[in-house]
């Protein structure tokens, strides 16, 4: 069973956290008992059978093992006093792995650090505000009188102090389970409130709110706040210290607050896995929006068991989209290292169980991880997290502007349509997270059969201005604008309605396609683009502007690269913030051509980052003056511009596109070769997809290594198919595949998506490949199959590919082969209209 998920097992171990909820460290010489860092009982008494205890004496070996000392708590006490903490603190939060943590600083121990010290030891902290460790600093400020306080007086001070730091914190969190339990009435009178502010005040200074009235109306004045400023309420659940009654911690009781139409669009996350109501939690994440989950503490305070059952009944019915990691780290490093690392193991152990019962696939349950411990997170709190640095998406605002609106002013809805053309829709920011990111936008059904010489649907698409989808934001896909820092960009789901997917959506078309070849043949395909693009630059001449070469050097000129350089610069400092993995860059053939090539990942990730990566390019080169090209063939007596594709088959973290001692045909795998073989078999309708433009034909020609021969050939750059020994490969062995005629006029979703559909026929049939053509294809030019000359060619051939049409949908076929027909019309009598393409690819 391991090594069916050494990749689910691996992505676990692997995944940077973001640990959502946790608390300060100490310093050391704190008195803070480390027999705490196991227990939450209080007291010697109480403490002193806490080394009985399943969860203690696992952690011990846990702790013990990092240290490489013995499994004793005077060993690991022994080993912390001689390396002091700032020592093992680095060296837990190492083993943790956690790009990010929110600290709730409301919690007082001896020799607390600041918040500012945590950043020696995680590369990006950020702050949660306890609101009643702030209502309690207001009232016991020295500075008033207990008889100076009234509600009203009170509550501007609170608001205001609230509303001050609220562009510098990521949440608020609520220990009213603490206090005077869960059961709060939102509809709280002001006369309740005062008369509660009264008892509290007539008590002994320091203070600590307890009246139940008084807590249940700073929780609702919080919540509204919250609301209002995008904050998510953290709310202790559940178990803790002895301090809180249990019977009153089950989530349940919230239930008036999560009824009130004022909180509809709050988001209230239950912390510590709401043990032992974890069911209970589940059932309100499933049914109620506005509900989240987070495990923290109860992982890892339970036994292996009591966390596994758990998390498994968190997941019975909340979706994954709301389950979120956290440590509930405190006061000791080893409580971080002690939430991460069973964190880890218990997911992992909890999704491939899920795996096994056939709850998940393999790459859903991945997916999963990438969700619980990053995604989820970094969506709700609204975290940029990148380049060892922290920011949050929305900010404080005033007057009539939304609090987003400050930071960020506005958000890209982008699709790209079936011409390949890149488009948005532009929403304002506070209204894109108070309505558009959960119902989306709409927009007309003819926007999948636009030209890219016209904004109006092709004849034969059979889409009209009748009819609209919604452009549902995916907010995994978030990203600020690395060259625009007060805009944001998303990608766009395309439903009929919500939670139904359009037929003609080409990112749902990938993603279904790549399940057939997981549910099939449990693989999975991984995708890595090179990016080939002219820069030019603007001239005038007279009245007339000329957009000319911005160069003319050679093949991988250094001259090339240092004119470009400052440019190229913020392209990869752009490319890294939006965790895009640039492998190598240089200048290519033509004249004021680069190619930047990516890192290959799971190809729904890579066609979502391909388009990224061409947002990035052209917008930086824009600023620099420039205008980046991707279109196949802007000059026509110059090289082309292709976007190779680089593909490779996966299972289970294994690359079984490669051969082995047991099946090598040409250094592939007997499942590579037939997929290969499906690839080769409907290339020339593939290209319909890849190749969609006429222009890209100019680019497919002979000598040129576009690919013009139908043929196959280990590193043969001449071929449109080529396999591929990069270094540290054996050489006998192949361990992808290259396709050369695909370029950027491409949808890449559609165009990845006929490939795999492709693959799957070779797979089904068993589908042989010829023998390899070795040299030049065009020295066999009366012995090899030209590949489609011209883009009605591909049409004829996608026309009669009953395959594709089955696996990548009728309709969807339909409106691509009426998009292509048209320009090929609208070209072929308008030649001098290729001209203008420069500003749209």
């Amino acid at each position: 069973m391991e090594s069916k998920y050494a990749a689910l097992r691996r992505t676990a171990e692997e995944t940077a956290a973001v640990d959502a909820h946790a608390h300060n460290l100490v310093g050391d010489g704190s008195a803070f008992p480390f027999l705490r860092c196991f227990s939450e009982a209080d007291g010697a008494d109480a403490l002193a059978f806490a080394p009985h205890t399943l969860s203690f004496k696992r952690s011990l070996r846990d702790i013990a093992a990092l240290y490489n000392c013995e499994a004793s708590l005077e060993k690991v006490e022994e080993f912390r006093r001689a390396e002091g903490m700032s020592s093992i603190s680095s060296k837990c939060f190492k083993a943790a792995n956690l790009s990010a943590i929110l600290i709730d600083d409301g919690i007082d121990f001896d020799k607390m650090l600041e918040l500012e010290a945590h950043k020696a030891f995680a590369p990006t902290v950020g702050r949660i505000l306890r609101i009643e460790k702030l209502a309690e600093t207001i009232i016991n400020d020295e500075s008033f009188s207990a008889s100076s306080w009234t509600l009203d007086s009170f509550t501007e001070i609170f608001v205001t102090k609230l509303k001050s730091v609220a562009n510098k914190i990521f949440g608020l969190k609520s220990i009213a389970a603490y206090r005077s339990g869960l059961e709060i009435d939102p509809n709280v009178s002001k006369t309740d409130a005062e008369d509660g502010l009264r008892k509290e005040l007539s008590g002994q200074r320091p203070l600590r709110i307890t009246n139940k009235n008084m807590i249940d109306y700073l929780f609702t004045c919080s919540l509204e706040i919250a609301v209002s400023y995008h904050l998510p309420m953290q709310i202790h659940t559940g178990f803790g210290d002895k301090d809180l009654d249990l019977r009153k911690c089950n989530p349940l009781h919230l239930r008036a607050v999560l009824e009130d139409a004022r909180f509809s669009k709050c988001q209230i996350v239950l912390l510590h896995a709401s043990y032992p109501f974890s069911k209970e939690a589940s059932y309100l994440a499933s049914v109620y929006s506005q509900v989240y989950l987070d495990f923290g503490l109860a992982i890892p305070k339970l036994s292996v068991q009591g966390m596994t059952s758990s998390l498994k009944e968190l997941l019975e019915l909340a979706p994954i989209k709301k389950v979120m990691f956290s440590t509930d780290g405190y006061a000791f490093p080893e409580t971080y290292y002690l939430g991460a690392r069973r964190a880890r193991d218990v997911v992992y152990r909890v999704l491939s169980a899920a795996c096994e019962d056939g709850d998940l696939s393999i790459q859903e349950a991945i997916e999963a991880v990438e969700d619980i411990f990053r995604r989820n997170a970094l969506y709700l709190y609204k975290l940029n997290v990148a380049n060892g640095s922290v920011s949050q998406i929305t900010a404080i605002g005033d007057n009539n502007i939304s609090l987003s609106e400050q930071d960020v002013l506005f958000v890209r809805v982008v699709w790209v349509d079936a011409s390949g053309q890149h488009r948005c829709r532009v929403v304002p920011a506070g209204r894109f997270y108070d309505i558009a990111r959960k119902k989306g936008i709409g927009l007309t059904f003819a926007s999948m059969g636009m030209t890219s010489f016209t904004d109006g649907p092709a004849d034969g698409t059979n889409l009209t201005g009748v009819g609209e989808i919604r452009l549902v934001p995916d907010m995994s896909t978030l990203l600020r604008l690395p060259w625009l820092r007060r805009e944001e960009m998303v990608m766009a789901e395309m439903q009929i309605r919500p939670g139904e997917a359009w037929e003609y959506c080409p990112r749902n078309t990938l993603r279904k396609v790549t399940k057939v070849l997981l549910d099939e043949f449990n693989v999975t395909m991984k995708a890595g683009f090179e990016n080939e693009f002219y820069l030019r630059k603007k001239i005038v001449s007279g009245e007339k502007e000329l957009w000319v070469p911005f160069d003319n050097t050679p093949y991988c000129s250094t001259t090339a690269f240092d004119g470009a350089s400052s440019m190229l610069q913020e392209v990869y400092t752009s490319l890294k913030a939006a965790e895009i993995v640039v492998e190598q860059l240089h200048a290519e053939s033509g004249k004021g051509q680069f190619e930047i090539a990516l890192k290959y990942v799971l190809c729904t990730l890579a066609a979502d980052k391909l388009i990224y990566a061409r947002e990035i390019i052209k917008s930086v080169a824009r600023k620099h003056g420039l205008l980046a090209t991707f279109l196949p063939k802007p000059d026509l007596n110059d090289i082309g511009s292709g976007s190779h594709v680089h593909l490779s088959l996966w299972e289970n973290d294994q690359n079984v596109f490669m051969g082995s001692s047991e099946y090598n045909y040409y250094g592939m795998s007997k499942v590579g070769e037939n997929f290969l073989a499906g690839v080769y078999h409907h290339l020339p309708s593939i290209l319909a997809f890849t190749a969609p433009h006429p222009n890209s034909y100019n680019r497919i020609q002979p000598n040129t290594w576009s690919g013009a021969y139908q043929c196959w050939g280990k590193e043969n750059r001449e071929a449109p198919l080529r396999t591929a020994c990069p270094p540290g490969i054996p050489l006998d062995l192949v361990s992808n595949f290259e396709i050369k005629s695909f370029d950027a006029c491409a949808n890449p979703h559609l165009g990845l998506a006929a490939i795999v559909a492709a693959g799957i026929d070779g797979l089904r049939r068993g589908l042989k490949l010829p023998e390899p053509t070795e040299s030049n294809p065009a020295d066999y030019a009366s012995k090899l199959k030209r590949m489609p000359q011209d883009l009605m060619e591909s049409v004829e051939a996608l026309a009669g590919d009953r395959i594709l049409h089955e696996l990548i949908g009728d309709k969807l076929v339909t409106a691509v082969i009426g998009v292509r027909k048209a320009e090929i019309d609208h070209y072929a009598k308008n030649p001098a209209a290729f001209a203008d393409l420069i500003h749209r690819y």
